[in-house]
Formats: C-alpha cells, structure tokens, sequence
C-alpha cells in the first residue's frame, strides 16, 4: 500500500475551474472518504489520483514518487466506478481473473488470489455465474473483488455504491468497511451521502466548488464544522443556523464578535420546545414531520418571516402544528460563526475541550 499526496493541484476544463490550489496529504492504509455536492470537483480529484485526468497546474505524489505525468496503468491503482463494468460474457471467476491475465501473472497465482477473495467476499458459490444472475449487491462485491484480487497499491472508489437500494446499500458499507480494517488498505472513496462519509472514513475531506472546505476525523467534521457550509452539509436532519441577535442569549465570553456579527447554529437534537416565554426565541410550529421513532417540528421564528428552525421530537410528543412555543437550545452545544465570512469562531473557553461543542 501507499501514501497520496495531492500538491497545490489545479484542474481547468476551459474557463471552467474543476478543482483549485487543492492540497491532500493521504496516508498509507487510511480510507479518506471525499464527499460534497454535485459539481463540488470531487470525482475530478479521484480522476486526476488515478491519471485519467492531467493536472493544469501542481503535482501527485503516491509512496513519495511523483505520478504527475505517469500514465494509468503504471500508477498500480484499483478503481470501482458507480457501473460495475463487469464482462456480462464471462463467469465471476474470469471477471477476477481478467486483471491478471493481462498482466501475465502466472495461473496458480490467479487461483490463489481468486480462492482467496472469494472467500473474503462471500463470492465462492457464485464463481461460475455470470453477472446478469447476480444481483445489484452480488455484482458490486464482484467489481470489489476485481479490485482487491490485484492487490494495488491503493483503491479509487467513485460513488461504488449509489446503484444500490437503501437496505443493500447499507450491508454493502459495512462490509466495504469490513474489508478495509482486513486489508489495511489505502481508500480513497467519493460520495454524494454524507452518511457514507461520516460512517466509513478515517477521515473526511468535504468539498465545495472544486475546493477542500474542512478535513478531519468524521467526528470532528460533525462536531467541529469549520464554516457554516460544513455544518449545514454534514448532519441529518441539517444543522439550524440563525442570526445571532435572534437569540436572547448573551454572546459566551471569550468571543470577541458582537451578537450582531454571529450565526448561530444549533442541531434538531439539541433544542428543546418550551412555553412561548421561556425560550432564547420564539415561533410557531407550521409543519411536523412523522420520522418512525421521531417527529421534525418546522418553526417559524418571530421576526424572521423566511426562518424555519427544525427541532426533534418524540415521535409522541404533545406538540401540534400552529402551535406557539419557545426554543431553548442546548448552551454545550452551539456553533458560532462569522456572520459574514461563516467561518467558525472559536472562544477562550472551548480550550478545554468543551466550549460550543
């Protein structure tokens, strides 16, 4: 296995700016997951990784040696696209070999690998299938498998997983995350889901207009967005963010912005339904959502016409829609960010570890 690393990396498709001044230090056996919305420049960062795409401006590195202007197929790497891109003509157990036969590797070796992936995988009863007698889930460990049998130096994984219906997608992910931990595998894995992201990753790199806007430990990303974009990307339900002089509340110390200058964010989970008077704002409830085990309240906060605050609920709570009430927010647990800029401020007392978070 091998360390990435991206150096000040530029993509430019005509006037168009794919990817801009982006910096990624990837280390050897770590799964780095890249999420962000569509048009945020993330696939095009696996596709320069893999050499399917030529840098405008900065340089690859992979295991210290710089890839810049190697082609593809001497970059030793293992993609798995959305598409299987299974042979629908071969068997599975051709589909694992075809990789190495084309680079001559000698047939026991093929057996080997192939009985050995097959047995990781789950894919030894279906070996003699052909891919249109598999299913969605059995195809995506086969397209797995054609990867791990070659035994690359790293794996590109683009969106491998989005074919899927929801209940395989989530099999699928806990065993993609099983396969890593026998591996020890370096990943590089791009999604749209930030549940993907914040389930699978060692760390996350969440992109937006073909820049990197925070990395870090999913944890972190989740408890310690660094712009309000983050907070509101990453979390389901999204993070609330509301103006900070329509709270009630006194600005913490240690931060140096006036009320007036902050955002204030605050998740679902973390606010409480109060009386109308005894909240740090008020509203009217306009919409509640049924979630299975829980409820979303819509709020409507008084002076901002446009602002719909969602809380979670019991899924019995004794709250109905039109309703006036009062939020109260958890102190332990609120983000602060730069009004203007919506960049995190951080205050003298999270030092300690606590703080906003």
């Amino acid at each position: 296995m091998a360390s990435i690393q991206l150096e000040h990396v530029e993509k430019r498709f005509g006037d168009d700016v794919a990817v801009r001044d982006l910096s990624l230090d990837i280390a050897d056996g770590e799964l780095l997951v890249v999420v962000g919305p569509s048009g945020s420049g993330k696939s095009t960062v696996l596709r320069l990784i893999a050499g399917l795409e030529a840098p405008t401006a900065g340089r690859i590195r992979i295991g210290g040696v710089d890839v810049t202007d190697t082609p593809p197929q001497a970059r030793d790497l293992a993609m798995v696209f959305q598409h299987y891109a299974l042979y629908p003509h071969m068997s599975v157990r051709d589909n694992l070999a075809f990789g190495l036969r084309m680079r001559n590797v000698a047939a026991e070796t093929i057996a080997r690998r192939i009985e050995d992936v097959a047995r990781s995988l789950g894919l030894t009863p279906l070996l003699d299938r052909r891919p249109g007698q598999l299913s969605g889930g059995e195809r995506q460990r086969v397209a797995f498998g054609r990867a791990v049998v070659r035994e690359p130096r790293a794996f590109l994984l683009d969106e491998p997983l989005s074919n899927l219906d929801p209940r395989l997608r989530g099999s699928t992910r806990a065993e993609l995350a099983l396969l890593h931990q026998r591996l020890g595998a370096t990943m590089v894995y791009v999604t749209h889901d930030q549940e993907e992201a914040m389930t699978l990753g060692t760390r996350v790199a969440v992109m937006r207009d073909g820049a990197i806007e925070q990395v870090a430990p999913p944890t972190e990303v989740y408890r310690r967005p660094a712009n309000c974009f983050v907070a509101q990307f990453v979390g389901n339900p999204a993070m609330n963010l509301l103006p900070g002089a329509s709270w009630r509340m006194a600005a913490p110390q240690g931060l140096e912005t006036p009320r007036s200058g902050l955002t204030v964010g605050i998740r679902p989970q973390d606010i409480a339904l109060v009386g109308p008077d005894e909240g740090d704002t008020a509203g009217r409830v306009e919409l509640i959502e049924p979630l299975g085990g829980t409820a979303l309240a819509h709020v409507r906060v008084d002076g901002l016409p446009r602002q719909l605050v969602r809380v979670l609920l019991a899924d019995d709570a004794d709250i109905a829609v039109g309703a006036r009430v009062g939020l109260r927010p958890r102190r332990d647990r609120l983000h602060f960010f730069n009004g203007s800029s919506g960049c995190r401020i951080t205050a003298t007392d999270e030092s300690d570890g606590h703080g906003s978070d």
